[in-house]
């Protein structure tokens, strides 16, 4: 399971020309998993994500977490995060986990964001072309891999 992680202003995506999510100040997340993560893995990575200390506070610029700094999350799924690109100059998804099964896993872990106290969750489409808009805040940027 792979997260990138993004401190931003502001973000939205937009699927088919439709808008399916957008927030205000808080985190995007584009969520990826490859083939043979579980669900056993979703709990402690969206207990790492929303007690990231990466908001600013009185004291320091990296103090609080998402939920203490009253901010929002918007999770898109993008399987492209498994890319190979060891060979040639086309990226190999093998890694990357069948759509079905990371349909199930991207649903689970929504749901785990949506009962963690954040604010609001919204979403992308899964498995449509979607477009990402976002004004990155710092810019701050983690990687969190599973």
């Amino acid at each position: 399971m792979r997260v990138i992680l993004q401190r931003v202003s502001r973000a939205s995506v937009h699927a088919d020309g439709v808008l399916t999510g957008q927030i205000d100040k808080g985190l995007l997340l584009l969520v990826g998993f490859a083939k043979g993560d579980s669900e056993d893995l979703i709990a402690p990575v969206v207990d790492k994500i929303i007690k990231m200390r990466i908001f600013p506070s009185e004291k320091s610029y990296f103090d609080k977490d998402v939920i203490e700094s009253d901010g929002e999350i918007l999770a898109v799924s993008q399987f492209t995060l498994y890319g190979d690109t060891l060979k040639g100059r086309r990226p190999d998804f093998v890694q990357a986990m069948e759509s079905d099964k990371a349909r199930e896993m991207y649903d689970t872990f929504v749901g785990a964001l949506e009962k963690s106290g954040v604010k609001k969750v919204a979403t992308g489409k899964f498995g449509a072309m979607m477009e990402v808009s976002l004004v990155n805040d710092g810019p701050t940027t983690i990687i969190i891999e599973r």
